[in-house]
């Protein structure tokens, strides 16, 4: 299976990067609904929530959430710096970022399992700061590897571009399977999210440390046999 994908990259790309999409959406329902109302993938739902609570709005945070973004900017910022001299693709250091972000999950996997409940806030605030770095390495990463309309993180865009491309708008095609899969998976993520909170906190945790795990294993046995075909090849 493996073989056959490697053999057209962009295929393989798009189903890991798609996966990486429904974990995104787990884990921002554990970073909402079981972290005091925090994204720790989609920043725009942080600095909408930063601003109404700056304004005074009742009951929203203000340190989760500026933890979160800056901690953000700092995954993306490891990403940018280490995929910078690197051709656009899966590369081997493509591998190794998303094994950071695999190895993160791991650890806040098994801690929050252990601890059995929501932990008080200051630690709340040390696994918030981790999921959001993971996932800014993990958005960095998607982005150099580059799948068209699948960030991995938000879905703004790509619910413009398939209501903007339609045919109800006027348009004559669109990719609309990776759209609408995108769409489709960050909100079965947030809805397997929701469900695994009831069990505790570590355990939607786990599935995105599983996801993670399997899709940069997958990437890398990919991109080696798509490397390899292409050296027998020549």
């Amino acid at each position: 299976m493996i073989r056959r994908l490697s053999a057209n990259p962009e295929n393989l790309h798009l189903g890991l990067m798609l996966a990486l999409t429904f974990s995104t959406g787990v884990v921002d329902a554990v970073g909402y609904l079981g972290l005091d109302r925090v994204f720790t993938g989609n920043m725009t739902g942080n600095v909408v929530i930063l601003g109404m609570a700056l304004a005074g709005a009742d009951g929203l945070p203000i340190v989760g959430p500026v933890i979160a973004l800056l901690s953000f900017m700092l995954g993306a910022v490891i990403a940018g710096r280490i995929l910078r001299p690197i051709k656009a693709g899966w590369t081997h250091r493509s591998t190794s970022l998303l094994t950071a972000v695999a190895v993160i999950m791991v650890g806040l996997a098994i801690t929050l399992l252990l601890y059995g409940g929501t932990p008080p806030k200051p630690q709340e605030y040390i696994v918030t700061l981790f999921l959001a770095i993971a996932m800014g390495i993990q958005a960095g990463t998607a982005r150099h590897i580059g799948v068209k309309d699948v960030t991995t993180v938000v879905v703004t865009s790509t619910i413009t571009g398939f209501a903007a491309d339609s045919r109800l708008a006027g348009g004559k095609g669109q990719p609309w399977f990776r759209r609408a899969a995108a769409i489709f998976l960050i909100a079965l993520g947030a809805a397997v999210g929701a469900l695994l909170l009831r069990l505790g906190l570590g355990w939607g945790v786990s599935l995105s440390a599983l996801i993670t795990v399997a899709v940069a294993v997958l990437g890398h046995v990919g991109a080696r046999q798509h490397a390899t075909a292409g050296s027998d090849a020549n």
